[in-house]
């Protein structure tokens, strides 16, 4: 997707990066604590926190501009005391949308960075004239009031503009495993052998990139390799028991179920079956065919159970 001039633009303001170099680190440990950066990502909520919060602030300064502008047609009082009511609720819940942008921040890096710093620094001219509207207000100089706001609304919907530009142009906190599809039918990948306890195997099926291991309970586990996250390879990340953590920015995901332990990642992996035939590992997800992998979420999954023969088990027994 070509990118529209205002995120060209963007992308092409340098002086972004030393300032993103000092912002990100003061942002990562702000909320290195898990539990405060899994709320502000939204991994309770399944899906990013950040962009439907943005609906409320937007929504509200665009009511306020209706108001205020039938409030000057019209000379009607009520329609100004509702605008700065209106005005009001937009300026509060740009806070917290505030915050939540400037977490998905913490992880950016190239283009993306610098447009999200512009989009940042937008956004907060337009909540400072904004409030500065509201102080204006309060005093009895509406025409000031007014004017500052529609400044602010003007500055806020290009920053908007921007911030959908980062998801749908450049794929930030989209699922990365979008486009991939699942296996017609079971394909044989790895003899059930090679899979030592511990590892973590990648696989290719049909050009799809899948993450093999093996659960504490003996079950053979698939995942899409690739992070829903930013499209880290998960099979060069770490393991903690059943957790696998991606070496990129350290989303953990449960492997038998794929789904989010730690945030960044609010999106699950897309698990798919297994099953061993023949002293083969095979993978797929029957009834699913061209199902692309986050589909499958929405689809009725019954988990796969382990099957060990008995040479290979007692093959990692060893020897008496």
């Amino acid at each position: 997707m070509r990118l529209t001039f205002a995120s060209r633009f963007a992308a092409s303001q340098r002086w972004a990066d030393p300032l993103a170099e000092r912002l990100q680190p003061l942002i990562k440990r702000a909320v290195s604590a898990p539990p405060v950066h899994n709320v502000l990502d939204g991994v309770w909520l399944g899906a990013p926190l950040h962009p439907p919060l943005t609906d409320v602030p937007v929504g509200a300064w665009t009511t306020a501009l209706l108001l205020d502008t039938g409030s000057a047609l019209s000379g009607n009082g009520e329609l100004g005391a509702a605008a700065d009511r209106a005005l009001a609720v937009g300026t509060i819940a740009a806070v917290p949308t505030a915050l939540t942008g400037l977490n998905d921040l913490r992880d950016l890096n190239g283009q993306s960075r610098r447009i999200a710093m512009v989009h940042a620094l937008a956004n907060v001219v337009g909540l400072s004239l904004s409030t500065a509207s509201l102080a204006y207000r309060y005093k009895g100089r509406r025409g000031v009031g007014r004017g500052l706001s529609g400044l602010g609304y003007l500055i806020s919907s290009v920053a908007a503009h921007l911030g959908g530009d980062l998801s749908f142009g450049l794929g930030v906190r989209v699922n990365r495993t979008m486009g991939q599809a699942v296996p017609k039918s079971f394909v044989a990948v790895l003899d059930e052998a090679e899979l030592r306890d511990d590892e973590l195997r990648r696989v290719d099926v049909d050009g799809v990139s899948v993450l093999l291991a093996r659960s504490r309970q003996g079950e053979v586990c698939a995942l899409a390799n690739t992070c829903t996250h930013l499209g880290g390879p998960l099979a060069e990340g770490s393991r903690e028991g059943d957790t696998v953590t991606c070496p990129w920015h350290g989303s953990r995901f449960d492997i038998r179920s794929g789904s989010v332990v730690e945030g960044p990642a609010v999106f699950a992996q897309p698990r798919l079956e297994t099953r061993v035939q023949a002293g083969k590992i095979e993978i797929g997800f029957p009834g699913a065919d061209g199902t692309e992998l986050p589909e499958l979420a929405a689809l009725q999954h019954q988990p796969a159970k382990a099957e060990v023969h008995d040479d290979v088990a007692a093959a990692r027994k060893g020897p008496e």
